[in-house]
């Protein structure tokens, strides 16, 4: 693996000057996940590095980005959706540079696409090309062609890359990049490539950064933060990298996703029960609570695996909290297989659980296999999971009343006058304050609820 670091593009720079009188402007909009975001947010600090502008509409854009997102179908069916709508505003303004870049643009049928039923698209390119965003531009500024890049995984790190930060206060830190995994459902591996693991010393010192300008929440980002490590010179794991992190000072707390149960391990829960800045919250996919699902799934633990390491956790962390993503409705997915998943759903007791019906990747082994369960009977199952999990969310979250915690103010509520902040736990609190509190922390009694949103007032 080789690691690069970024340079400014003078050369970028020096063309944007010269072909916009006054400096042009961009749109960027990221869809999907949340390392979409922060790519996003490096996409914006490498354009405004070459001297763009940001804005928040695209009638107004000089160059108008998509990062786009693949892992379900309805998520690539709106980005080609709103592609179509650019047309009418390049007719407009025939100058305007449209891109698509991201995890759809590392798909060939994507490209294919845009090459053929798009030519007012001026610009692809893939996940590992942000960095050559300065070059692409100046490319097509000069030939006045587009550039449609293949497909291709680039196994390199480039670091130093300017970020403009969409929070003063909440920070995306990307840990590695990849996945090996290769579930059969997900298209990740194949869009995003193998993993590759940030050096330990680059991420403590974009982390240091962080704290040192005031950032409250720094979340640690990786398509599986768990294997953090392969491939580097040195032996380091994802719980050494957190002990490592936590010992820089200051008054902040860290998050991190997405943690794959197979790689789950107890030195992890550990660390979690002895660090004060780690939040005492797991996300941890389980997916589907059937042995023969989950080994259709390829993804190489057990039910009994998985609620193990769940006992240990509520052992080693008092009051630990835990969420959970799973699909319903995967290819042979049987009534039996479905209620093995509301029973592990119970067992848990999950705060918060992102649900999902099967979506078919092309590419993926999934997509080959048998799926003779009609859509009714997917939606059905999913409704009855739906009331499962509200039924267990509404009671854990009546039990925290009475409590007064410490929250981060992350900003307005939906009621006029208060404000919303999220709980070490990951429950959001709403309670009356004045905006100044936005971005601090604050010590709210937990006095209500509304569903699954707490209510609370500010302690004296």
């Amino acid at each position: 693996m080789e690691f690069l670091n970024f340079t400014h593009d003078q050369s970028a720079a020096d063309l944007i000057a010269t072909v916009y009188p006054t400096p042009p402007l961009a749109y960027v909009h990221s869809y999907g996940c949340q390392q979409n975001v922060s790519d996003g947010e490096r996409i914006k600090g490498v354009l405004m590095d070459i001297g763009f502008g940001l804005c928040d509409k695209p009638d107004d854009a000089d160059l108008i980005l998509f990062n786009t997102c693949a892992v379900r179908e309805h998520a690539e069916q709106r980005v080609f959706g709103n592609v179509g709508a650019l047309k009418a505003i390049k007719e407009k303004k025939p100058s305007l540079i449209i891109g698509l870049c991201g995890c759809m643009a590392n798909q060939q049928h994507v490209v294919d696409k845009i090459r053929k039923s798009y030519p007012y698209v001026d610009l692809v390119f893939g996940v590992d090309g942000i960095d050559t965003l300065p070059a692409l531009l100046t490319q097509k500024l000069n030939q006045k062609k587009r550039i449609l890049m293949e497909p291709a995984q680039r196994p390199v790190i480039v670091e130093q890359m300017p970020v403009r930060r969409e929070s003063d206060f909440r920070a995306w830190l990307p840990i590695m990049y990849g996945c090996d995994n290769f579930c059969t459902y997900c298209i990740v591996p194949y869009v995003r490539g193998r993993e590759k693991s940030r050096r330990p010393e680059d991420i403590l010192a974009e982390f240091k950064q962080l704290v040192e300008a005031g950032y409250k929440e720094i979340t640690l980002l990786g398509q599986n933060v768990n294997s953090y490590g392969k491939g580097l010179d040195e032996e380091i794991d994802f719980a050494d990298l957190l002990n490592l992190l936590c010992a820089v000072p200051g008054d902040y707390q860290i998050r991190f996703m997405t943690s794959h149960p197979k790689d789950a391990s107890y030195k992890l829960i550990d660390t979690i029960a002895a660090q004060p800045h780690l939040c005492k919250h797991l996300h941890l996919p389980v997916q589907c609570g059937s042995n023969r699902i989950l080994t259709e799934m390829n993804r190489r633990y057990t039910v009994e695996k998985y609620l193990d390491l769940v006992e240990y956790a509520r052992k080693r962390i008092p009051g630990i909290t835990f969420s959970s993503d799973i699909i319903v409705g995967f290819p042979g997915e049987t009534e039996e297989d479905f209620q093995g998943t509301l029973e592990l759903v119970k067992k848990v007791g999950y705060m918060q659980l992102f649900t999902f019906i099967y979506s078919k990747r092309t590419g993926t082994k999934a997509a080959l296999m048998e799926d003779p369960t009609p859509r009714k009977e997917k939606t059905d199952r999913m409704q009855r999971l739906l009331d499962t999990q509200d039924a267990i969310a509404m009671d854990l979250v009546k039990k925290q009343i009475g409590q007064t915690v410490r929250v981060l103010v992350e900003g307005y509520g939906r009621t006029e006058g208060t404000l919303s902040g999220r709980l070490d736990n990951n429950l959001t609190v709403e309670f009356a304050a004045e905006d100044c509190l936005i971005g601090n922390y604050a010590m709210v009694k937990l006095t209500g609820a509304r569903a699954t949103v707490l209510l609370g007032e500010l302690d004296a």
